[in-house]
């Protein structure tokens, strides 16, 4: 068996207000996520969310179904994108190779009934960061670079925020039913991200960082925007961010982080701004 997965149940934001750090991390961080020739899996009760890691070393990952989805195949009643943050690599849908270079990422639509990762040198693996919500449609595999990604730059050197957006999931890109996701990398000298903050009541959000030293991490915020709360997060781990809370941060240094979104709403746009007075 290659396939490990936990179960993360939702918490509510007057539980969250208090926890001291370490449960703070059991619940909203995952730390573990690649391991080499292994797939690991995070079952989570916000929105049903399903995040993970594949890292295929000299063999191909099958995708092998998880006990909390409830089905035979994994994709009986999900959807899955898959964003391989390390060396190049190969994901087989049904048959039909797709490489998959760095940045790149792949929609996987409900119904799929064999998905396997390989990397292309096992000496420099893929790693696919997985990303999987119930579905209620097929719809159709497709590849999506970077290149093609919706590209906003925003922010400034001044405000130490100028970063661009790539939204490679968005209504003029690739249809899915519910999942919404993105890459978001910022300028040498620039670490906040997300400043103000916000919070968007219809959907929650996963977090992964990466492009870390191995001295470096991310000062995570979240919590309700009067009772904020932080995580250290480190190279490669990744956050679960409830509907109820911000997310913001600043790192060390400059990173990349891929936000990914699932929930009743799949407009980019509608979340509830944070005054800056307001934060706490």
């Amino acid at each position: 068996m290659t396939t490990d997965f936990d179960i993360r149940f939702a918490i509510d934001p007057v539980s969250a207000g208090t926890m001291n750090t370490d449960e703070l991390r059991e619940h909203f961080l995952i730390e573990e996520l690649f391991t080499l020739g292994g797939i690991n899996w995070t079952y989570t009760h916000y929105d049903r969310m399903a995040v993970g890691g594949a890292m295929p070393g000299g063999k191909a990952l099958p995708l092998e179904t998880i006990k909390p989805t409830g089905t035979a195949g994994f994709l009986d009643r999900r959807e899955l994108i898959a964003v391989n943050i390390g060396g190049a690599g190969t994901i087989a849908v049904d048959g039909t190779d797709h490489p998959i270079a760095p940045r790149d990422m792949l929609y996987i639509g409900m119904g799929a009934a064999e998905v396997s990762f390989a990397s292309a040198d096992a000496g420099t693996p893929a790693k696919f960061y997985l990303l999987s919500a119930p579905a209620h449609a097929s719809h159709p595999t497709k590849l999506i670079r970077q290149s093609d990604a919706k590209r906003l730059d925003l922010g400034s050197q001044e405000t130490a925020n100028e970063r661009s957006i790539f939204q490679f999931v968005n209504a003029d890109s690739v249809k899915t039913c519910q999942l919404v996701v993105g890459l978001t990398s910022f300028a040498p000298g620039s670490v906040w991200n997300t400043m103000p903050a916000h919070v968007h009541d219809r959907r929650m959000e996963a977090y992964l960082y990466f492009d870390l030293k191995p001295d470096a991490f991310v000062v995570h915020l979240m919590g309700e925007p009067t009772e904020t709360r932080h995580l250290i997060v480190r190279n490669e781990q990744a956050v679960l961010s409830p509907p109820w809370s911000i997310h913001s941060g600043a790192g060390t240094g400059a990173y990349t982080f891929i936000w990914a979104m699932a929930g009743d709403n799949v407009d980019y746009t509608d979340v509830e701004k944070i005054e800056m007075d307001e934060l706490r």
